[in-house]
């Protein structure tokens, strides 16, 4: 049994009960104050001290560098990585490989729980890093950033140690054959798939990006990171204590190496292309998402990609309570969440409620006071909503507008160099598909009036199975 793998045993054993019986467990805490009085200082000046220069992986020199990440709350963060050849991040890959598949499942299961528990000892600097590139406020981007995103890491190991040791690595069969016993002694080998990649979002860049990191590790397969160019440091830092133990444990550190787009020369579509890449993961946009996954046939591609979030709103035994809930939900990190409801359909003729019957229009004026009070203090309103990511979807808030029937108008927080923006809520009819039914990423959300409950339905099941939803 590998050291690592001991070290990190009841862990693992822990992540695989909670696998089978999909109940509440967490190895990593989300309460900052359990990392002890220092941390969250050292993890800012830890972050500090990777601003206005160089990030450095390693073996970079006389490389080109390039960075342009820019944090959503003003400043330009001055950091620059190394920019390597697509085909030599592939070979380096494919170099890597054979001792990494070699390995036994425990080594790189131990390997890969080393790597997460030294990414949850570093979850302040990394929140920063998340912070500072996304826009979440400070308070999701530890939690979502740091602790949730590498539970989802540990338990994508939980689940790839699950499937290697499902089947013996050797087995004897033997069946009678008249007087004699045909006996075949079998070994089973686990064959990786080739080089992996994966695509990261400029929203939940580690969120989104541990489960496939992880999966990718143990599973035996050499990882291509390649983040987006808005928010590189993030998974920059995971890279690099990736690296560090893959060193220590005497593996190649280009196991797992980050690939940085140079402007003008994105490098997605030429890693996924390449023959040597067997596993694409991408989090983003539908038409990219389409385009990978209509296009690589022989290519095992993995996409999380926009969608339509639905609610219906048949009645409440807690009125004020609706709006809240929905007005938090609406107003999350600026709509930027892959949850963030969208279109709320709502029968014209209203809804039954603990307080009587309130029409279309009564829930309309519930849901913007209920958003107005949830953003009435400016230190709150900017912990809850955070900052927009991309100057993009201001341009799309701005283009909304015209949509449908203003209920709240969107504003901007008077955060000097934050780009901030309140949720625009607006009225539609069933009938302007065209409105609410199109993924409008960002704090745009629809008061969509149906016949009645079945028309809302309806309109929610076949939104999910033609623009797809994660929540409904």
């Amino acid at each position: 049994m590998s050291e690592l793998f001991a070290t990190h045993r009841d862990t693992l054993e822990a992540a695989r009960r909670a696998l089978a019986s999909r109940g509440f467990w967490s190895a990593y805490s989300e309460v900052p104050k359990t990392y002890g009085e220092p941390a969250a200082a050292e993890g800012e000046a830890a972050w500090r001290a990777l601003l206005d220069r160089p990030f450095v992986l390693g073996d970079e020199d006389g490389l080109e560098r390039v960075g342009g990440e820019v944090s959503p709350f003003g400043p330009a963060l001055g950091i620059t990585y190394a920019v390597r050849d697509p085909a030599d991040l592939v070979a380096r890959a494919e170099a890597a490989a054979g001792a990494w598949a070699a390995a036994t499942v425990e080594t790189r299961a131990g390997i890969a729980l080393e790597i997460l528990a030294r990414l949850n000892r570093d979850s302040f600097t990394l929140a920063r890093a998340v912070d500072n590139t996304t826009g979440q406020a400070f308070a999701m981007a530890f939690q979502a950033g740091g602790p949730h995103a590498q539970d989802r890491g540990l338990e994508a190991v939980a689940v790839a140690v699950d499937e290697l040791t499902r089947i013996p690595a050797t087995a004897t069969w033997e069946k009678p054959v008249g007087r004699s016993t045909l006996r075949i002694d079998k070994e089973w080998r686990i064959v990786p798939r080739g080089v992996a990649l994966v695509i990261g979002c400029a929203t939940f860049p580690t969120w989104n990006g541990y489960p496939a990191i992880f999966a990718d590790l143990v599973t035996g397969n050499p990882v291509i990171v390649k983040p987006h160019p808005a928010a590189v440091l993030p998974l920059a830092l995971t890279v690099r204590i990736a690296r560090e133990v893959l060193t220590e444990e005497g593996f190649s550190p280009d196991v797992v190496q980050l690939a940085v787009d140079v402007p003008g020369r994105p490098l997605a579509e030429v890693l996924a292309r390449d023959p040597a890449v067997g596993i694409v993961d991408f989090t983003g946009s539908s038409a990219f998402g389409t385009h990978l996954r209509t296009t690589l046939r022989d290519t095992q591609v993995f996409t999380e990609e926009a969608g339509v979030n639905t609610v219906v709103i048949d009645s409440t035994a807690d009125f004020a309570g609706l709006c809240r809930n929905l007005a938090f939900s609406l107003a999350l990190y600026s709509g930027q969440m892959c949850t963030t409801p969208q279109a709320i359909f709502v029968p014209r003729d209203g809804i039954s409620t603990d307080l009587g019957v309130k029409s279309f229009e009564e829930v309309g004026a519930g849901l913007v006071a209920a958003i107005d009070d949830l953003l009435a203090d400016p230190a709150r309103a900017l912990g809850v909503l955070g900052a927009i990511q991309n100057p993009a979807t201001l341009a799309r808030l701005d283009e909304a507008r015209r949509l449908g029937r203003i209920l709240r108008d969107s504003a901007s927080l008077q955060v000097e160099g934050a780009r901030t923006a309140t949720p625009l809520l607006l009225a539609v009819e069933a009938a302007d598909r065209a409105a609410w039914g199109e993924e409008r990423f960002g704090p745009i959300s629809f008061l969509v009036a149906t016949e009645g409950d079945a028309e809302g339905v309806a309109l929610a099941a076949r939104s999910a199975k033609e623009r797809g939803a994660i929540t409904a």
